[in-house]
């Protein structure tokens, strides 16, 4: 073949390739509407508003105004008097925070009744025990006071937007890529274009080159609803973001090709993306930072394509990093997509 026509096989490949993914709604709908939908959702969860009081209950007793008079100072506790049955019971379904109670006695120790696996117990435990603190007397040598940050940028959902425009990719690139190729195996189609002179090589870019051009879209719907809804900040430059969204979409649409180079049945091929993605779902900083993990696993999990593309893309919108900067993480990005791609076309298989 020469370069001409094998370059007009190649448009034509690709040209193929978006229409059959526009002709499958479910492509559509988790491509570009889920993220615009999980954003919204995001808006509304992560909306600027003021904290919320801790619910305290204050059980009914000889010292069960005393304690209410001094909670009533308190600008982050509710307080309510409840007897023994009732604090019980609404401990148990959530409506308290905890339980306030002064032992019978001299002493007068104050106990606190609540559940330690909620955050919210031991916030309220502090607030309460803070505020009778400073009505017996208690006076801080040093002064403190509590400020909320909600400067963009520093807040949790600045930090969730890159993991989920990554997250997005990885499974754009797995699906639109991995289950695609099994579904024209199953249905001939490869098997078609076996007879053509057409080169592995030249279908399998072709494939890749598509996932490319949608992420175009993808990332500039859900980077710019970010923005607009939530006051996302995008500090470095937007040709930065979408080069390290590029080269995080050509290596994921590797990873699909070498999962599903010889994968005969969606259900094999599902499953081996579940086993690819699900590491990286838990473990890349979709949702919390890696340095959550022990120091023995974040080694291994930074090798993990998904959390060099997450790192990359909040240095480059949150901190205003250049490429130069994520050069390590980019060269890992561009590792694994050159070994799937490898991998894929040495075991790639039509029928």
């Amino acid at each position: 073949m020469s370069e001409s026509p094998r370059l007009r096989a190649f448009l034509a490949l690709c040209l193929a390739r978006i229409k059959e993914g526009y002709r499958e709604p479910e492509v559509l709908f988790w491509a570009f509407v889920f993220p615009l939908l999980l954003s919204a959702a995001l808006a509304v969860a992560f909306r600027n508003r003021a904290p919320e009081p801790s619910r305290a209950l204050v059980l009914r007793g000889p010292e069960a105004a005393r304690l209410m008079a001094s909670l009533r100072a308190a600008p982050l506790v509710r307080a309510e008097v409840a007897g023994e049955a009732e604090a019980g019971r609404a401990l148990r379904m959530g409506r308290a925070d905890v339980v306030v109670a002064v032992a019978p006695g001299p002493s007068s120790e104050v106990e606190y009744r609540l559940d330690p696996s909620r955050p919210e117990a031991s916030i309220a435990r502090a607030r309460v025990d803070d505020a009778l603190q400073r009505a017996a007397g208690r006076r801080d040598p040093v002064s403190s006071r509590e400020t909320a940050l909600t400067e963009p940028g520093g807040r949790y959902v600045d930090f969730l937007v890159p993991g989920l425009i990554g997250m997005n990719l990885m499974s754009a690139g797995m699906w639109g890529v991995g289950y695609a190729l099994v579904d024209m195996r199953i249905k001939k189609l490869l098997k078609r274009l076996l007879a053509t002179p057409m080169r592995p090589a030249d279908f399998m870019l072709a494939m890749m080159t598509t996932r490319v051009v949608s992420t175009f879209v993808e990332v500039g719907a859900l980077l710019g609803f970010a923005w607009l809804a939530l006051g996302v900040p995008v500090r470095g430059s937007l040709a930065a973001v979408l080069a390290v969204a590029l080269l995080g979409a050509m290596s994921f649409a590797g990873l699909g090709l070498a999962v599903a180079c010889r994968a005969q049945k969606i259900e094999t091929v599902t499953g081996l993306m579940n086993l690819v993605m699900m590491p990286m779902f838990v473990g890349s900083g979709v949702f919390f930072s890696v340095e959550r993990f022990p120091s023995v696993v974040q080694a291994g999990l930074r090798l993990l394509p998904l959390t060099a593309l997450n790192d990359a893309l909040r240095a480059v919108t949150l901190e205003g990093a250049d490429l130069a900067s994520q050069g390590p993480r980019l060269l890992l990005l561009a590792a694994w997509g050159a070994m799937s791609f490898a991998f894929g076309l040495r075991f790639f298989r039509w029928s």
